[in-house]
């Protein structure tokens, strides 16, 4: 007769108490490899952190004062759940202002980072089996956040002008396919953008198909020539969710998003955010609409986007000087990555452990496949981080990949 053992029989009874969906649904790789490289002798390229010495502390301090002393009682206490109403209507001012999109406040739910649209997204949409499309690669956080429902995943091919349309129109002629997810700026984890032409044939295949569009525009306003792209939204405003977010130009400690939605979808986003946590931190709403009324924010968005572009203008010229000429990548016009594609046999994990023994940390590229594969690429950032550290980690990094030649 077969007895487990007391740590056997102590492992199944917990595992009884989690919800199935659990099992499904990935760590965050980033996470995980964070926590090595905390070493501060590891010059790390993993990470997906804004540079921090771009923050406008002191801006952002003045604003809270001002707002403590001005309205301390009312700011610390409970609010609405669609978020407050000037932040929303300078939101809905810029959309107009920068894309030429009409967005009503009352479009706009404000939220705990653009993390948290993708969540609710999922309590919304995705009952499990649900068919949904998503880049490839595509982005590891928003694969976490619907992996919690349970869909059955579609990955569509991206090439340098973005995705690929003909792939597009075969899964959507082949499966109903409820949502499609995208970042058509600057896409995390490639740093590729859709062209204008790229964005118009897509337009016309989803004009045919009864599929949302979730368009991720996390990275829209870093652009390096600051180029304005147009928003899926013009071509399908019934059908195209924008996700947005304060993280990448003001300050991802402030935990602030949000997402622009058509009048029935944003009602059943408000009852889901309600069970979910009431509303977005209210302290930090109003800390950051009284600096954009303070600041001009334009200005600081164009030092960030000068300050990135040099950043990956380096690391792309130690790419061409010093990697393997078998060694492909991406040449981003905004964001903050770079996805490099190694020789098929070359195992980006591998080359990771190499990496991290010479004091160097990339990110493997096989969590942002849902399919498994992508095990030789990576992805590189390079907004946090000096020239100083570009020049020397990339120069470690070299070394790794010409060993392996």
């Amino acid at each position: 007769m077969n007895r487990l053992s007391p740590e056997k029989t102590q492992e199944d009874r917990q595992l009884r108490h989690f919800a199935r969906r659990m099992a499904k649904t990935p760590k965050s790789f980033i996470r995980e490899i964070l926590k090595v490289t905390e070493d501060p002798s590891v010059i790390s390229f993993a990470g997906g952190l804004p540079n921090p010495a771009l923050i406008d502390v002191e801006g952002i301090s003045r604003a809270a004062a001002t707002v403590l002393s001005k309205d301390g009682s009312t700011v610390l206490q409970y609010s609405t759940t669609e978020g407050y109403l000037p932040l929303r209507q300078f939101i809905a001012d810029r959309y107009r202002r920068r894309l030429g999109l009409s967005v009503s406040p009352d479009e706009i739910l404000i939220t705990n980072g653009s993390q948290q649209c993708l969540d609710l997204a999922g309590k919304v949409f995705i009952d499990t089996g649900d068919h949904i499309a998503i880049e490839r690669p595509g982005y590891l956080g928003a694969i976490q956040a619907f992996s919690l429902y349970e869909p059955v995943f579609h990955p569509i091919n991206l090439n340098e002008n973005g995705l690929d349309p003909v792939m597009l129109q075969q899964v959507l002629g082949s499966q109903p396919v409820k949502l499609f997810y995208g970042i058509p700026n600057s896409q995390n984890p490639s740093g590729i953008t859709y062209t204008d032409d790229c964005r118009r044939e897509l337009a016309a295949v989803f004009g045919k198909a009864d599929t949302l569009f979730i368009e991720d525009d996390a990275y829209g306003e870093l652009n390096f020539f600051r180029k304005i792209r147009s928003s899926m939204r013009e071509f399908l405003p019934d059908r195209t969710i924008i996700t947005g977010s304060f993280s990448k130009i003001l300050a991802p400690g402030m935990r602030l998003g949000w997402i622009v939605a058509p009048p029935d979808i944003m009602d059943q986003l408000v009852i889901a955010k309600q069970a979910s946590d009431l509303h977005s931190n209210y302290l930090s709403q109003r800390i950051a609409y009284q600096y954009l009324d303070q600041q001009n924010i334009d200005d600081h968005i164009s030092t960030i986007c000068r300050v990135y572009k040099t950043q990956c203008d380096l690391m792309i010229d130690l790419i061409q000087e010093k990697f393997p000429d078998t060694v492909r990548h991406t040449i981003p016009e905004g964001g903050m990555f770079i996805w490099l594609t190694l020789p098929e046999g070359i195992s980006s994990l591998e080359v990771f452990e190499n990496a991290l023994l010479r004091g160097v940390a990339v990110l493997p590229g096989t969590p942002f496949y849902t399919d498994g594969s992508g095990g030789n690429t990576i992805r590189l950032n390079f907004s946090n981080s000096t020239e100083e550290k570009i020049k020397t980690g990339m120069e470690r990094f070299a070394a790794v990949l010409s060993s392996l030649r």
